[in-house]
């Protein structure tokens, strides 16, 4: 089913702080818009700006052929999925499932292959960025799935996102999402760590933040330096050896100052101690291929 403008419409479940930002950037979609959540006064927004809204996921899939789904746990997508109201229990063949919830790769796996038995196509979708990329439409989305389905939901999802990464068949976009995630969280314990060394050594803590957030926001963090498409060692005669290897020293360096400063403020830096003995393996260059020993 399409609309008159060649659109397919769009339904939308779980309407909180990432779902209703992303669903209103798609009130403008010319496929037409309807809306489900378990409060009803959260689809009240949009229905007033014209969407429409269902009673339950089944009502909404009698709807819609794009359905996304952002809803808490991978309990709730299999139930607004397989539950006795939910969105199988309608949706026609050719009707795409994206769940943007952050669920178990396995989830996924089984959901789609329940899915296929109907010939409903499932994705999943997870996103990147918080509330504030979903409000100005520039979330990162990685999406698992086939080839078709991938297809016919790039011009929808570009409502609310402005990079979309097929990442490869179902379970793909949340194993994606996992990897992004490892960095995010290691990120901000690392971030933590840096604050009691800074606060130990008498300085501002926010004011350190304040120069984390400006250099960062000009050097990329840590995706700088995820340019490479394996991470295996690197060779020495690699255009990226001396690059790497200029990250190496600077950062052993670096970490050792660290590490001794701690040492001396009574301040334990785990995680220092530790990316100071895994960095140049990370990297890829590590020291024995400098022809010495490994550290």
């Amino acid at each position: 089913m399409t609309t008159e403008s060649g659109h397919l419409p769009v339904g939308f479940i779980g309407l909180g702080n990432m779902g209703a930002p992303m669903a209103k950037r798609l009130l403008a979609w010319p496929g037409g818009l309807t809306v489900c959540d378990v409060r009803p006064a959260a689809t009240q927004p949009f229905t007033e700006q014209g969407a429409a809204s269902a009673a339950d996921p089944a009502a909404l899939a009698a709807a819609a052929r794009v359905i996304c789904v952002t809803v808490l746990d991978d309990a709730q997508v299999i139930d607004v999925v397989t539950g006795p109201a939910g969105l199988l229990s309608t949706a026609v063949a050719g009707t795409v499932i994206a769940v943007h919830s952050t669920i178990s790769d396995q989830t996924a796996e089984q959901l789609a292959a329940v899915c296929a038995e109907r010939g409903v196509e499932f994705v999943d979708a997870p996103v990147s960025g918080g509330a504030g990329a979903a409000k100005r439409g520039s979330l990162a989305v990685m999406v698992g799935g086939s080839d078709a389905a991938v297809d016919s939901i790039r011009a929808p999802f570009g409502c609310f996102s402005d990079l979309i990464v097929h990442a490869g068949p179902v379970g793909a976009g949340t194993r994606m999402k996992l990897a992004r995630n490892l960095l995010h969280f290691v990120a901000f314990t690392a971030a933590t760590e840096a604050q009691r060394l800074a606060e130990s050594a008498g300085l501002n803590i926010a004011d350190l933040g304040k120069v984390v957030r400006h250099s960062d926001a000009i050097t990329g963090g840590p995706g700088s330096i995820m340019l490479r498409e394996t991470t295996r060692a690197v060779d020495p005669d690699d255009f990226w050896f001396p690059i790497l290897g200029h990250v190496r020293d600077l950062g052993e360096k670096d970490l050792a100052l660290a590490v001794e400063l701690g040492e001396r403020l009574d301040v334990p830096l785990p995680l220092a101690q530790l990316a100071a003995t895994r960095l140049a393996d990370g990297l890829g260059v590590g020291k024995q291929l400098l022809g010495k020993e490994t550290a």
